[in-house]
Parts: structure tokens; sequence; C-alpha cells
């Protein structure tokens, strides 16, 4: 199709600077960029995207959306929008968008880099490419999943991770997931933690009233952030809550905040039989001024999934300065160091012990508090954009 007389004068002008200037060209997958819909990747993406590219203005960075993207996540002058298709939305058109609409892409801006926040590569493309994986989730878990997209991700991801010139991971269980599974060299890897939104912050005795007003009937409550997905552990949490209510005689609630991604039946049936059904308040999407106001009047985060490659919710709750219960498996004790009370996901006990001492003691609920006031220093979205930078500059001086 031929193009219009301003998208030619455009791509002649991107030539000319490019080729004038020296400056260097970095493509990036930025398909999960979508108005109203970021969930943890399309977070990274974002947060990360919009300081490198205003950090690095003399670069020109060609973002690949699989459709019309949003103005908002055109960041500066030198971002160059292009859409590909079709769009990626389940396993044939993800190879499809891939290997032939990406590639297209590269093919034409000819980039010194691929950067691809989720992973993805194009396996034809000889263009350098930086992966971000963030977890492996898909092979010590794959009945958490369709089994046709889990034996997708199985296939693909170890011929991504060896395609790629360099890799980064959110955690260092996911640099030692990838070495040990995959045999990706330790060198090949660098960890690049996730950051946490700077809105949320401890709320003050009257804030937190209100918001236990406005959501919880005055009660003090749990919460749970995330989707509503098998691998977050929500049977056992909500198991392990009836068991707290039942010892405890207290008036919590146990607050779930996320969006309905995979209902299983068995939650279904827990919700059906528990005796506290009525203290369970599932809130659905939450826009981030009042999830702010939830985490900060919250008594503590639940956050015992099975499995995650960084759990971004801690951070937050660092921020919010609410003490966390969580997992002692795969990246969440690396991540939570010593700022919360860590147990063994697949027991109901450990969990309602661990409810009931955050509960009870409250020289344990402030200690943890202020470690986690330390432990939130190591991670900035700031300090994440700076250390992708170094992998894409790695990847770019690779070979040469």
């Amino acid at each position: 199709m031929e193009k219009k007389p301003d998208e030619a004068r455009n791509d002649v002008f991107w030539d000319e600077l490019y080729h004038r200037e020296k400056i260097m060209r970095i493509a990036v997958n930025t398909r999960l960029l979508l108005k109203g819909k970021l969930e943890g990747i399309g977070w990274f993406t974002y947060e990360t995207l919009k300081r490198i590219t205003k950090a690095h203005p003399e670069h020109e960075f060609i973002f690949i959306f699989d459709r019309k993207p949003d103005p908002s996540f055109i960041f500066s002058d030198n971002v160059k929008a292009v859409v590909a298709h079709p769009q990626a939305r389940h396993p044939i058109l993800w190879y499809l968008f891939f290997e032939f609409g990406v590639y297209r892409v590269l093919r034409k801006y000819k980039p010194d880099v691929f950067l691809s926040p989720d992973g993805w590569l194009s396996l034809r493309s000889k263009v350098k490419s930086v992966a971000v994986i963030h977890d492996l989730n898909f092979e010590a878990h794959p009945e958490f999943l369709p089994a046709h997209i889990a034996k997708y991700y199985q296939r693909f991801f170890p011929r991504f991770s060896r395609k790629a010139t360099r890799i980064a991971t959110v955690s260092e269980y996911t640099r030692k997931d990838l070495h040990e599974r995959y045999a990706i060299p330790l060198s090949k890897t660098d960890v690049v933690y996730n950051g946490a939104n700077t809105l949320f912050k401890p709320l003050s005795d009257a804030e937190i009233r209100n918001v236990r007003n406005e959501f919880s009937d005055g009660a003090p409550y749990f919460l749970f952030v995330g989707l509503i997905h098998p691998r977050k552990n929500l049977e056992n949490q909500i198991r392990a809550f009836d068991a707290f209510k039942k010892a405890s005689k207290s008036d919590m609630k146990f607050l779930i905040v996320g969006a309905k991604h995979w209902w299983s039946t068995g939650l279904t049936d827990i919700l059906d039989t528990t005796k506290f059904r009525e203290d369970i308040i599932f809130l659905g999407r939450k826009d981030m001024e009042s999830l702010v106001r939830i985490y900060g009047g919250a008594h503590a985060l639940m956050y015992v999934s099975y499995f995650e490659g960084f759990g971004i919710p801690i951070v937050e709750a660092f921020h919010a300065e609410i003490p966390i219960i969580t997992s002692a498996t795969s990246s969440m004790p690396e991540i939570c160091g010593d700022a919360g009370i860590t147990v063994n996901p697949d027991s109901i006990v450990e969990i309602t012990a661990a409810m009931e001492k955050i509960t009870a003691d409250n020289e344990l609920r402030n200690h943890l508090i202020e470690k986690g006031r330390n432990q939130r220093e190591k991670f900035s979205w700031d300090k994440t954009a700076d250390a992708l930078w170094e992998t894409i500059e790695k990847a770019v001086i690779a070979d040469r």
C-alpha cells in the first residue's frame, strides 16, 4: 500500500537523523501498553520506557504496538509508534505477530537492538535483542495455565532465552531458574528489580477509619491484591482466614482486590462452605487512588502465592507501611527479606498462625514495618530503568 506523503517524509526524517547524528535506534515490543489494562509486565514496560526515553533524548525509539496506541504512551519526541499485525491475542497470532509483523518492522528500521519487556522475540530476526524474562511459572506450575498456552511457553521461551543477546530478570531467583532449567549462562543475565509506585504511603488514624468505613464496614482487614488466579493460592488463604476467625473471634475482614482472571470451581466451593463468607469482600479492580487508600487502611497484606517472579504488592506494602505475610517460595523471600512473615503456601496451619501473630503482637507488627522501610530502598522504578538501560548498552556492544 502506498504511503501518505506525511508518513514518507517522517520516515526520511528519522533515517537522515539516524545517519547524521549517529544516534542509537532501539526498537521495543510495546504490545502490553494498553490503556486502562496495565498489569504486572505492562506496568514494568510503562514505568521503564517512560524514564528511559526521556533520559536519553539523543536516541530514537521505535515502539511496536499490535493496535493503534493511546497517545499517552508516546512519552517523548524521540518515540516513533509503529503498528504491526496481526493483533497478538492467542498462540497462533502471537507467533504471526512476532515472526512476521515484528520481523518486518525490524527489517525495515534496522535498529541497533530490539528490547522486549515481556521476553518474546522474533526468532527470524538477526537484530541484537534484550529479553526481559519475569518468571518461568509455566515450567514450575503448568497446571495453572490452559494446557495449550503452557505448552506454547515451554516450547518458545527456551528458544527466546538462547536467541537473546542479553537477558534481564526481575529477581535473582528467576536468573538462577533460567540457568538451571535452560542452561543460560549467568554471565548473559542481569537482575533488574521491579519498582513500585511511590503514591503508596501510610495513612493517618482518621484516614484509616474513613477507608475502613468505606470498604470494610469499619472493621480492620487483611488485604490481598492481584489477579484472582489459581497460582495466587487464594483458596488456602481463605481457608486460613476461616480458621483464624474461628480461633480469634475477631471482627477482621478479608478484602480481595483484583480482576477475576481464572475463577476456579475450588474457590467457589470454599466460599460456599466457609462460615465467614460475609467477611470476605471482593472489590474487583480498583483505580490507583482507591488502591493507595485501601493499602494504607489494611491491617496486613496477604500475599501467599505458590510462585512469583517478583511480587510488586510486597513493595507496595512496604511503602504503605503495613506488615506482610508471604510465601517462603520462589522469589518472595528475596523481595521481602526479613520485613515480613514467610510461610509454606501449602500449610493452612502456618498461614493461620501468621495471621494470629501479626494481629496479637503489636511489637512484631511495628518491627516488620520498620524493616519494610529499609527493604523498600532496594526497589524503585528509577533504579529499574537505569539497570535496564545498562543491559541494553551491554547488548549493543556485544561481539563488536
